[in-house]
Parts: C-alpha cells; structure tokens; sequence
C-alpha cells in the first residue's frame, strides 16, 4: 500500500523554490502519494477558510503522514484542540512552527494559540532553528517540553524556508523516504 503524505504551508504559501514544493516533487517522482494543499488567499490567511480546507483534505485523502511549516503548525494544533482523525498519522513533522503568541497583525485570527492533548500522530518530530525570527530557542524547547516529542535543531537555519536556503532539503527527503518504507 502506498503511504500518502501531504504537505501543509504557512503565511505566504511555499512555492518554488520552497523545500515543501521541492518535496512534493521529489515523492511524486517516485511515484509517491503525495498532496501538496494549497490554502486560500495565503497572502491573508483567514482561520476559518483554512480550517474549512484543512478537514476537506484530511476527509478526502486520508494522510498517513503529515509535514507542516510555519503557520499551518498552529492551524494543526488549533485542528487538534477540536477533532480527531479516523486514524492516526503514522507521522507529523512539525517544521518552524511560530511562537504559540505571535503577534503579527495579518495572522491574528490564529493566536495566541494552545496545544491540544494530543498531535493525532503515533511519532512527531518537531523541526527548529537557532535563530528562528518567529519562535525563540527557549520557546522551541518548552514547546517541546509541553508535547514530549522528539525534536531536531537545525543551526542558523532561519525560518527554515527558501529564503534562508531551503530548497532542496536533502536530508527530509531521506527521513521522509524512511518513513514510507517502513
């Protein structure tokens, strides 16, 4: 069976040269299952809209694995805290998530957010850089601490984007590859 896996952007969308749209590239290469949603009006996000779209792709595709960045992590908390899936993500990958308090203005309809109880996944792997404009180191490890969840930090890596040289992201594509042949 083919594992499906789909891919959740942020605030301004991840579009090429992005790591996210190279991903989706790279699996469906290789014949993948791969969903690369793409959220209304990401310039302006609006939390019911994406809310609206997040449940139509979890009903329609049913994903075993889920990779969010940046903003689209706190919309899966924010999904979390109300739903749960029919069955669990074998795996989430939660890149570059924002502070839980973020206070930049056109995103407001998001925050502050709170974490849910549970991710709906059977393993996370949190994703964080030293130097995140967006969430503190100390804020990296306390959200970490309050999920208990594996994590990764990456060093000087920025938002984790292509504008701090993530396009090709060589080693997700070997951790994703090892989760859909396991």
């Amino acid at each position: 069976m083919t594992k499906k896996v789909l891919l959740l952007h942020g605030w301004g969308g991840s579009d090429y040269p992005h790591w996210q749209s190279w991903l989706a590239g790279e699996v469906a290469k290789e014949y993948g299952c791969v969903y690369f949603l793409k959220f209304s009006d990401f310039d302006t996000p609006k939390y019911n809209v994406w809310m609206q779209e997040l449940k139509t792709a979890l009903e329609g595709f049913k994903p075993d694995i889920v990779i969010c960045h940046s903003l689209a992590n706190t919309l899966w908390f924010h999904y979390c805290l109300e739903n749960s899936l029919e069955k669990k993500l074998q795996k989430l990958y939660l890149v570059a998530p924002p502070s839980l308090d973020c206070s930049i203005e056109e995103l407001s309809e998001f925050f502050p957010a709170k974490l849910p109880a549970t991710l709906n996944a059977a393993n996370t792997l949190l994703i964080t850089s030293t130097n995140d404009p967006y969430m503190t180191q100390d804020e990296a490890q306390n959200l970490q601490k309050k999920l208990d969840i594996e994590t990764k930090v990456l060093e000087n890596a920025g938002h984790i984007n292509a504008d701090s040289g993530f396009g090709e992201w060589k080693w997700m594509l070997q951790e994703l590859k090892k989760e859909l042949n396991s």
